[in-house]
């Protein structure tokens, strides 16, 4: 496991270990098992008062004490289920460390690149305040993986693309949404990069601009082979295929059938993060929020799949969940 103690690894052995690691991009869907992910520990500062938390769009205060213990635990959960576990921020170079622990939304790694199928792209910070962390992860993953896997240049044309805003649904297709933090124009972008990777079709999403609806995922989730998870009120939005042939438009729902997906939508929802941002660790099982609302999880569905519970409730204060936490580099397909 690629986990560095910090207190028991010198930088000397971590920068070692940063040129000698081995992760090789194998994603082609959300759901198989998954072997290696990608993590970053939380910011060292605190987001003490209300009114902080409201300038910083967190959903409340958070004690950054009380945040590394509630990772402590999702990395453990995750090591425990099998999973090598990777925090990229032991990788930095000392100029930029105490620099980049201070980044208060560092924690939220997903945003910051995709794998797609046996290629990652980077992506793209949607606000200014992110784009540091972005930068930095990106000159890790350039140690980390050859020309062949990963090109630091590859989001030169995208102007905002943080991927909890995309999901690989299978060799064929991907569905991004174009709202807050995402644009349309990185989608086409993103469209000329996946084509010659064998992707055949991209969705793309506009959602409403809400803090409740920053990212797909926040929306939307996969639930193992051929089911999706979803908020009622997106059955009545349309889709724009994004193809080699040109585009074209169907509604959502009819997108992911297309796709082989059965959608299960939800008014159950209580809190937006903790019931939707949950992590498929392998078809069958779940890794969620102590904080999840249970009743979505008794559709027949679900009822069977193994629920793995982690409090992460004061990383949840940043408005993200487990997903956006998690950065899938391998799963087992």
């Amino acid at each position: 496991m690629f986990f560095c103690d910090e207190e028991k690894v010198s930088r000397d052995e971590k920068r070692s270990v940063a040129f000698l690691i081995t992760l090789t991009p194998n994603c082609w869907n959300e759901f198989d098992e998954l072997k290696s992910v990608v993590v970053c520990t939380p910011s060292a500062l605190h987001v003490p008062d209300k009114q902080t938390a409201t300038d910083l769009r967190w959903e409340k205060t958070a004690d950054s004490n009380k945040m590394r213990r509630c990772f402590t635990k999702m990395v453990d959960a995750m090591s425990n289920a099998g999973v090598q576990v990777v925090d990229y921020s032991t990788f930095l170079r000392d100029e930029e460390r105490a620099f980049h622990e201070q980044l208060i939304n560092r924690v939220f790694v997903r945003d910051l690149a995709c794998v797609f199928g046996n290629h990652v792209i980077p992506g793209e910070a949607g606000t200014t305040m992110r784009r540091p962390e972005y930068i930095h992860a990106h000159k890790v993953f350039e140690q980390w993986f050859d020309e062949a896997h990963f090109s630091i240049h590859e989001n030169d044309t995208a102007n905002a693309l943080e991927n909890g805003d995309v999901f690989v649904l299978s060799k064929d297709a991907v569905f991004i949404n174009v709202g807050m933090r995402s644009s349309y124009e990185s989608a086409k972008a993103l469209k000329d990069k996946l084509i010659p990777l064998g992707f055949t079709e991209i969705g793309v999403i506009d959602l409403p601009r809400r803090g409740d609806t920053m990212h797909l995922d926040m929306n939307l989730n996969i639930a193992g082979g051929g089911l999706a998870l979803a908020k009622g009120y997106m059955r009545y939005f349309p889709v724009e295929i994004l193809s080699a042939k040109g585009s074209t438009y169907v509604m959502m729902h009819e997108f992911l059938h297309r796709h082989g997906y059965e959608i299960i939508w939800t008014d159950e929802v209580k809190h937006t993060v903790a019931d939707i941002n949950f992590l498929n660790l392998d078809p069958e099982t779940l890794l969620i929020s102590t904080k999840a609302h249970k009743k979505i999880f008794r559709h027949e569905r679900l009822k069977k799949k193994r629920l793995i519970e982690v409090d992460v409730d004061e990383l949840e204060a940043g408005g993200g969940g487990l997903r956006c936490m998690t950065l899938p580099i391998e799963r087992r397909s």
